[in-house]
């Protein structure tokens, strides 16, 4: 493309007119229509602000396609953050699952039962911290980025996420009716209660892999949310501060309880039911207490 044809794409893509670009480089109307028209050709410090003004690079808008360069993920984004959205919702679930696995388990044996949970709360809080080194260190060498999603691809994506959230919530109703259901059939008793137990826990599970992992695809086409939360105000980092203090109390008090009602009283299937809970109350300190990074 040339440079005209550039100066064309991003007018129409900011939905400036002639005359008021004219008006931000101080120069006449005519002769925007020019260059667009390849007639004559801007003087070098009016291109340094046109590339300022429309956020490109000199060679892009002499040489390239401004509109391809917009529309290319050269840092790999959309990849990596759905690459860590599938992390994330996948160890929430996993510990949810998890619980569900100590249920079965603790028919055979308690202890074993709790082994297992601890197991899958260790592996699911290495992938934690690991994907939150990762995404941080993104977030520091890709601090900015152009909003490369078209209105279309956030359309589709707008069109999926009502079914995921829909689907999550779904889910975790049919695993309640299925749940009542069952005990209309079956006694209230082992080991009834805890295989019917797992299986809805299974369920929760399930459900809420799709309901965090649409929340976070979400959050991964709000580029302007994204370069926002990377040059926090002192107001968001304060607030940041207060979110991950509450979170970090909750959870550990939930360990706490976890310890004390599965070693002291031997219930290790009502202890299950601490960390789901745990981190709910942590997602409601984070929406009161965290960062307003909305845009």
């Amino acid at each position: 493309m040339s440079l005209g044809e550039n100066l064309q794409f991003l007018r129409a893509r900011e939905g400036v007119t002639q005359e008021q670009l004219a008006e931000r480089l101080e120069v006449s109307r005519q002769s925007v229509s020019k260059w667009e028209s390849g007639t004559s050709f801007p003087e070098m410090d009016t291109l340094l602000k046109l590339c300022d003004m429309f956020h490109t690079d000199m060679d892009t808008l002499l040489r390239g396609s401004v509109e391809k360069s917009l529309s290319e993920d050269s840092a790999g984004y959309d990849r990596f953050m759905t690459l860590y959205a599938r992390k994330v919702a996948g160890g929430v679930s996993a510990i949810i699952a998890g619980a569900a696995v100590m249920g079965l388990l603790s028919l055979l044996n308690s202890m074993i039962g709790a082994a297992s949970f601890f197991l899958i709360l260790a592996a699911a809080v290495v992938v934690f911290i690991a994907s939150g080194m990762e995404e941080d260190n993104f977030r520091k060498q890709y601090p900015v980025l152009r909003d490369f999603y078209t209105e279309k691809q956030k359309a589709d994506f707008r069109r999926r996420y009502i079914w995921y959230i829909a689907g999550g919530v779904g889910a975790i109703l049919f695993g309640v009716f299925l749940l009542v259901l069952a005990f209309t059939v079956f006694p209230e008793r082992e080991p009834y209660e805890s295989l019917l137990g797992t299986l809805f826990l299974l369920i929760v599970a399930g459900a809420v892999y799709f309901l965090v992992y649409g929340g976070m695809l979400e959050d991964k086409y709000n580029i302007a949310k994204y370069n926002r939360r990377n040059a926090p105000t002192s107001e968001d980092r304060e607030r940041r501060r207060r979110a991950v203090t509450a979170c970090s109390l909750i959870m550990i008090l939930a360990t706490a309880l976890f310890l004390l009602m599965g070693l002291a009283y031997t219930k290790w299937e009502l202890a299950a039911v601490i960390y789901p809970v745990g981190g709910v109350l942590c997602g409601a300190a984070w929406i009161v207490l965290g960062p307003k990074l909305d845009i």
